[in-house]
């Protein structure tokens, strides 16, 4: 069954930091029935995430600071696009900064939304190979440790209480498949 979105009737920002901007939006639904959301918009660009594969087996995992959930969180490297960049050369500059290796060989695999009730960010998930030393400064606030994971052993690592990412999960469980 094909459904019509609803009317926005008025949409306004509630606050607006330098991460998050809270939207509420006025709608009217095809049936008259009249609802107001909130939402936090994401950047308009999205983010990548990078699946850096070391060898067939190895993926390269970083372990950093993750402020929503106040601990360290054993995940893929990830980060903002930088309006003037693309989803390859995003994914490249990212695990360049976070993991010190480039990729020859960058394929976007698709693009996943979280929570997308109520917020519009998206991470493009990217598959990096052919992988070659190179280090450029990033913005992290100390440096980040690379952890080197056998996808043959992926079931041991969501046994790990420090890896609960889920965009990391999936693009995992993804990359597996395709090896």
């Amino acid at each position: 069954m094909k459904r019509t979105p609803p009317q926005l009737l008025h949409s306004e920002t509630l606050a607006r930091t330098r991460l998050f901007h809270i939207e509420q939006l006025e709608l009217r639904f095809a049936n008259g029935v009249e609802v107001t959301y909130e939402r936090l918009r994401g950047s308009d660009k999205g983010a990548v995430l990078v699946v850096p594969m070391l060898d067939r087996d190895t993926v390269l995992l970083i372990r950093e600071y993750a402020a929503g959930v106040g601990r360290y969180e054993l995940a893929l490297p990830k980060g903002r696009l930088e309006a003037d960049e693309d989803i390859l050369t995003g994914a490249n500059r990212e695990i360049m900064e976070e993991i010190g290796y480039g990729a020859r060989s960058l394929e976007h695999l698709t693009s996943l939304t979280v929570a997308p009730g109520y917020l519009s960010h998206q991470t493009h998930i990217v598959l990096a190979e052919d992988l070659y030393p190179h280090k450029i400064e990033g913005d992290e606030p100390e440096e980040i440790e690379v952890v080197p994971w056998q996808l043959s052993r992926l079931d041991e690592l969501l046994a790990q209480r420090e890896c609960t990412e889920a965009r990391s999960i999936a693009a995992l469980f993804m990359v597996r498949e395709r090896c």
